[in-house]
């Protein structure tokens, strides 16, 4: 019998890392030495007392059972602790702390507990595509706000319409951002959290990247600011802190009954975090934190590869000191997609075309720091050989 998708999936745009997979095996296919710059998963791997934590408590069978659909309360304690520890920031663990299986899954489900059909959410673009359509899912529509190199990519909300603003029920924010690399100060976070009481808007913040830098500059949580629990919701994840993106466990953390709607949705559609995950999760926070600096300087010194590379082929690129992810202007005359073709087919180099995060992308493409040292050499010389 024929089967027919919902009509919320005909109008899902492809998933663009999906999309990047099928060209770059077909150009694998044809012989060709592919250096994978295009997606964002780190290649070093969990440090070992990460997965020592593991395999001790994957060994006890108390935790082969369902876990609690929020978490266990001693990984709650823990991610409030931290945040102690590094925002000074006091949460109520057992009301204003949620376990996710990976931040990813909660950006996706978060607009199910407070969008209704026809409501707006504010997204900036270019930006990480779950934003869109997790509200997409929820009946929702998104209205994108531009990331611009002259704001140093930061959303202007305040320039968003009346009309649009009135309808508005949750706005999204990441920083460090992906994909640019940009950074927010504590003065952005502080008028976006008084912008958002005055107007009654829920912020949703992607801190996914937050202890990835080299800087020396911790960057801030939005839950430093002063009511912002009123209003505000942080999503995290140890996937890029940590190197672990495949164990699948990250948090959110903020006002206590968007905690709450997060949480029935997902007690409606997940069972939890595997408890020997959430375990060795508690080690990664309270253990030695030696990696985290270690893959921030890791991070620098192989970004000082590839800039040379793609400024000697004659490409501007946007300083940063966050984030494993280099953000570069195309040559004028090309369009992002065209040029990311022409790279991975003249060079055998996967970058990801701008405008794949959104139509202010265009211009720009992003590659991700996640291959050794001898292949991001080898990259940055086949791509200072190539002209424009």
């Amino acid at each position: 019998m024929p089967i027919e998708f919902s009509e919320r999936l005909k109008t899902l745009p492809p998933y663009l890392f999906k999309e990047l997979d099928r060209v770059r095996d077909e150009v694998r296919a044809r012989g060709v030495d592919v250096i994978d710059l295009g997606v964002g998963d780190p290649d070093r791997p969990t440090p070992v007392h990460i997965i020592e934590a593991l395999k001790k408590a994957a060994a006890d069978p108390a935790n082969h059972q369902y876990p609690v659909y929020s978490g266990m309360n001693s990984f709650l304690e823990v991610v409030a602790d931290w945040y102690r520890r590094r925002h000074g920031v006091e949460l109520t663990a057992k009301t204003e702390v949620c376990s996710l299986i990976g931040s990813k899954e909660g950006l996706a489900q978060f607009p199910l507990a407070f969008i209704n059909p026809g409501d707006i959410t504010l997204a900036p673009e270019p930006a990480y595509p779950v934003y869109r359509s997790g509200t997409l899912f929820a009946g929702g529509i998104t209205h994108f706000m531009p990331l611009l190199e002259k704001n140093g990519f930061l959303p202007d909300y305040k320039a968003v319409p009346e009309d649009i603003l009135k309808k508005t029920k949750l706005l999204w924010v990441n920083y460090p951002n992906n994909p640019t690399g940009a950074y927010a100060d504590l003065d952005f976070y502080k008028e976006l959290v008084d912008f958002a009481l005055k107007r009654n808007i829920i912020v949703a913040s992607d801190a996914a990247y937050s202890e990835v830098t080299w800087s020396g500059k911790p960057h801030p949580s939005i839950l430093e600011v002063p009511g912002a629990k009123q209003i505000a919701v942080e999503f995290h994840s140890l996937s890029k802190t940590y190197n672990m993106t495949g164990w699948r466990i990250g948090w959110a953390a903020g006002c206590p009954e968007l905690i709450r709607g997060l949480g029935l949705v997902k007690s409606n559609v997940d069972s939890g975090v595997f408890q020997a995950v959430q375990y060795a999760a508690m080690e990664a926070l309270n253990g030695p934190q030696d990696s985290v600096k270690e893959t921030g300087e890791l991070y620098k010194e192989r970004r000082a590869i590839i800039v040379d590379g793609l400024e000697a082929a004659g490409l501007f690129v946007f300083p940063t000191e966050y984030t494993f992810y280099v953000w570069f202007k195309v040559p004028k005359g090309l369009k992002s997609a065209d040029f990311a073709s022409r790279v991975l087919n003249e060079s055998g180099v996967v970058v990801t075309p701008g405008n794949g995060f959104g139509p202010s992308g265009e211009g720009w493409a992003r590659l991700a720091l996640v291959q050794e040292e001898v292949r991001l050499k080898e990259a940055a010389l086949r791509l200072s050989k190539l002209k424009f």
